[in-house]
């Protein structure tokens, strides 16, 4: 399936790129008759920016990119669950949460385990080169 591309020339002289609506040659940011929805929209995306940080502070929650940090997001998810009343959805919400922190720990021993493995496998190399290079010169 092919899609059509955005008729709006940019500043530099380059396409706009961006896949045209059905019903015209210009794609929703460049269509006039989508200035009102385009508007909201951008609205609705700063709202939501600000909201996120506003709670990411607030729940000192700074993403997922590490084991302690999905450990932040289980925990702040934890205590909400514990907070609302009792019902098999928060009964679920817990188990599920109590799984993935298991899953973490597991994940985060196996990590330890290898650093020292490779560690020791490392260092046992180090002597290996080193005894092996002065028998052998």
């Amino acid at each position: 399936m092919v899609t059509r591309g955005c008729a709006h020339e940019m500043a530099d002289g380059r396409r706009c790129g961006a896949p045209a609506l059905k019903a015209g040659s210009l794609c929703f940011w460049h269509d006039p008759e989508k200035s009102a929805d385009l508007a909201d929209a951008q609205r609705l995306g700063g709202l939501r920016r600000r909201r996120e940080r506003t709670v990411a502070v607030a729940y000192d929650v700074a993403g997922l990119d590490s084991i302690g940090a999905i450990r932040r997001v289980l925990v702040v998810a934890m205590l909400d669950t514990i907070g609302l009343d009792n019902s098999v959805a928060r009964n679920r919400t817990l188990i599920a949460a109590g799984l993935a922190a298991a899953k973490l720990l597991e994940t985060g021993e196996l990590e330890d385990r290898i650093a020292a493995l490779e560690l020791a496998t490392g260092a046992a190399r180090a002597v290996q080169e080193r005894d092996g290079s002065l028998l052998g010169g």
